[in-house]
């Protein structure tokens, strides 16, 4: 049924869009229709093969999410099931009215070897699983026929270091054109002069001319300011020869131009028209932003002419219990809850991102670093047979085309921490140069970089090939700055920080690489890897080195595997077997389901002095520890507190600004506090001055659950996501922090249960489940609208404690 009304709903798209004359292009999102099924099938690419017993999935889709989880599995990479191969098949409805247009279909990811299938004919393929392709599929179609596409994703020749998906994890596009038309991402968007009462826009366009016969081509532009009105217009013609591209340049003029930047993310809109013979044939869109970008060897970054320090995360590509596969609600959430914290950049790591981020990144506000690959071998799908300089060439290009339009990116990466490139083996500087090169061919405005991360290799002035320096940790970029002092420094990857949330362990850590058997990491933000570093070590480095341009904090979001330090090698040596191997991370400052850990309050406090905020960890329910010592942190934008327990003074303590131990200059910390249940209570002050007071409270045993949505509205449209938070609550509505009850869900209504998770890296239970356990005492549901309007009703028990029920409209 969902295939048929699907099919329905292009046939009607199509025949309205030709009642016009064949003058737009249409695009369709195919989404639902799908057939999946995994492992080797014969003739799957054929049409007549029979594929009614397969499994009806929608797109995007990650095959290996749903598990199940492989126990003594690799937790390098998430434990999961992604290496194999398995096909999609699906019905394309072309009508005849579809004669002499041209049809691509567009894909943003596929993971991984995709060859894409028209009618039973090979009609392209692809390799690097995380970049977007198109394939030419006008030459396989038969418009008013029956049409059979078929996609055949193949992971086990794939490496990766994290859990990487699999299957057709980001959107489809069908994509019809008239003969001539502008090209995919076919428009380049440059200010080349930006001055206080106008800016020069510069516009390049590549039409494509399928037609039969020499065209007469008038490229028509319009730039359009975000209330709709138009501030500048222009048109430029030429002729373009039967079967020939050709690139069209024209500059128009806006007056007092209002800049993209982090504060004011303001978008212009640039409408394309092509007109062949005196007939309109195509329209495009294209959305850009005036701003200036620089960087200075002694100052940093500056956006506009004012100095911006660069304060981001790194995020990786999965949305924990989804996977791999994108839904816009689940990475516009990340980007609100990193907002929130202070966060104005992001780096994708390692790979080319879904092409909604960099959208939601212009609209909200986010500098990108825009990252392409991280290793040059199986990792980025570069095998012993790749030809390197094709596969640079074709994506690079991809890559940057597509994303250099986006007033977001203020750089390019070509890769992370390749070991054989830093140290020039295997033609290490050549293959670099291949990448920059193609990089500065497709997009000459913006600087280059690699991010590295073996200091002594600096020494072989690999930055002689790239424009900034981006290293890795423990201050690793202090000889690269030393040898060549007039490139900017951007701490690529910071801090590495590693914790649990809800979770404490004492004695604290004498140092940060005492891990214990716990296979879990305390939440006093001590620890890290030996090769990283705790949060307030990088805010002391930027301090003491004002031309640092900023950080990328590994990492925003916990994400499916490198389970640091609870990885297969580590537990093994403290005795356990490859079971005990976590399936995800403990980087992130928010855990996999979004729910943040104590550190995203130490970020906040740092990176948003001017927003009044205190909090206190650890929890207050430690009936074993009466008369003991339980260590108290306040993470506060003050710069004093003083610390009640029960109305007694545990004493006042002060940040120390000039303390060579960092910790000091951003926490305040009661070491010594004797635990008694009862009642916490923090007042902090700035500047002398009392900004606030937070209590917390021993709570008592659980008695109810409370759901809490991040949204009750959500859109009909079969993607859009409502995140709904569990917790357990005392009698007075405390919340319960050890409380591990498993929660049974029901679901009533016009969507689906999504996904759920609880944040436990050493938590093997499904992801797609209607159950869930608390883990210190909060959970995480994630609903999926469906395709009708109305609601879904959200229930949530357990034994023994009182239900609760959330209701989310879908329109």
């Amino acid at each position: 049924m969902i295939q048929r009304k699907s099919s329905l709903f292009l046939l009607l798209l199509w025949a309205f869009t030709l009642t016009l004359g064949a003058q737009h292009r249409t695009t369709v999102t195919l989404s639902d229709g799908w057939k999946f099924k995994k492992g080797e099938t014969k003739d799957a690419h054929t049409v007549g093969i029979k594929d009614d017993g397969w499994q009806t999935v929608s797109v995007p889709h990650d095959w290996a999410i749903s598990g199940p989880f492989i126990l003594d599995g690799n937790g390098s990479t998430g434990k999961l099931p992604w290496q194999d191969q398995a096909w999609y098949r699906r019905e394309l409805a072309i009508p005849a009215t579809a004669v002499g247009q041209r049809m691509y279909l567009v894909f943003d990811g596929v993971m991984a070897f995709p060859k894409v299938y028209v009618n039973g004919k090979l009609a392209g393929e692809w390799d690097y699983g995380y970049n977007s392709f198109s394939v030419d599929i006008t030459d396989f179609v038969t418009p008013g026929g029956k049409n059979v596409l078929a996609v055949h994703a193949d992971t086990r020749n794939f490496d990766s270091r994290w859990y990487p998906g699999a299957g057709i994890y980001r959107k489809v596009e069908l994509l019809t054109v008239a003969p001539v038309h502008v090209d995919i991402w076919g428009t380049y968007v440059t200010t080349p002069i930006v001055k206080p009462h106008y800016v020069d826009v510069r516009v390049s366009t590549k039409v494509n001319n399928f037609a039969a016969e020499r065209a007469n081509v008038t490229v028509m532009h319009e730039i359009l300011s975000d209330g709709g009105q138009v501030v500048a217009k222009g048109s430029f013609g030429k002729w373009i020869n039967a079967g020939q591209q050709s690139t069209l340049e024209s500059t128009l003029t806006v007056t007092d131009p209002v800049r993209w930047d982090v504060d004011h993310p303001y978008l212009y809109r640039l409408v394309t028209r092509v007109q062949q013979d005196g007939e309109i044939v195509d329209e495009y869109i294209t959305n850009f932003g005036v701003r200036t970008i620089r960087f200075d060897p002694d100052h940093g970054f500056y956006l506009n002419d004012r100095r911006v320090q660069l304060r981001g995360v790194n995020l990786h590509h999965d949305h924990g219990p989804l996977g791999a596969a994108f839904y816009p609600r689940a990475m516009e959430r990340q980007l609100e809850i990193m907002k929130s914290m202070g966060v104005n950049a992001i780096r994708n790591s390692h790979n080319t991102a879904a092409p909604e981020l960099l959208e939601m990144c212009d609209r909200m506000g986010l500098l990108f670093f825009n990252e392409a690959f991280d290793k040059y071998d199986a990792k980025a799908a570069i095998l012993e047979d790749t030809d390197f300089e094709t596969f640079a060439q074709r994506n690079v290009h991809n890559f940057v085309v597509r994303d250099r339009n986006h007033p977001s990116v203020f750089l390019w990466s070509v890769g992370n921490e390749i070991p054989d490139v830093q140290n020039n083996d295997n033609n290490g500087f050549q293959r670099l140069h291949t990448m920059v090169n193609y990089v500065r061919k497709y997009d000459p405005t913006r600087p280059v970089t690699l991010a590295n991360d073996q200091l002594g290799n600096a020494a072989r002035r690999h930055f002689d090939y790239y424009d900034v320096h981006s290293w890795n940790y423990g201050r690793r970029y202090r000889l690269a700055r030393q040898m060549e002092p007039n490139k900017s420094v951007i701490i690529s990857e910071s801090a590495s920080t590693l914790s649990t949330r809800g979770f404490y362990e004492f004695p604290l850590p004498e140092d940060k690489t005492a891990f214990t058997k716990s296979l879990q990491v305390s939440s006093y933000d001590l620890n890290a890897p030996w090769w990283a570093e705790i949060a307030d070590d990088d805010f002391m480095w930027q301090q003491e080195e004002p031309y640092i341009a900023g950080e990328f904090v590994w990492t925003g979001f916990d994400y499916l595997g490198e389970p640091t330090p609870y990885d297969n090698t580590t537990v093994k040596e403290m005795g356990f077997t490859d079971e005990a191997a976590a399936r995800s991370s403990y980087f992130g400052i928010v855990d996999l389901v979004g729910i943040p850990k104590d550190r995203y309050y130490l970020y906040k406090s740092y990176w948003l002095p001017e927003e009044n905020m205190i909090h206190i960890l650890p929890h207050w329910n430690w009936p074993e520890r009466v008369g003991e010592n339980v260590p108290v942190f306040v993470y506060t934008n003050g710069d004093e507190a003083e610390l009640f327990l029960n109305g007694k003074s545990q004493g006042r303590r002060s940040k120390q600004p000039k303390s060579e131990n960092s910790v000091d200059r951003f926490r305040l910390m009661w070491n010594d506090v004797v635990y008694d249940s009862g009642e916490l209570k923090v007042v902090a002050y700035k500047a002398g001055r009392k900004i606030g007071e937070q209590t917390l409270k021993t709570a008592g045993k659980a008695t109810k659950l409370r759901l809490t949505p991040d949204r009750t509205r959500i859109h009909a449209n079969g993607q859009d996501l409502s995140y709904v938070l569990i917790e357990a609550l005392d009698a007075e509505g405390n919340l319960a922090p050890l409380a591990m009850d498993e929660i049974n869900l029901s679901l009533m209504g016009t969507g689906s249960i999504a996904g759920v998770g609880n944040g436990n890296p050493q938590s093997f239970a499904p992801f797609q489940s209607h159950e869930v356990e608390l883990f210190y005492g909060k959970a995480m549901i994630i609903l999926k609208s469906g395709q009708e309007p109305g609601k879904m009703t959200l229930k949530a028990s357990a034994d023994k404690l009182e239900a609760a029920t959330a209701v989310i409209g879908t329109e």
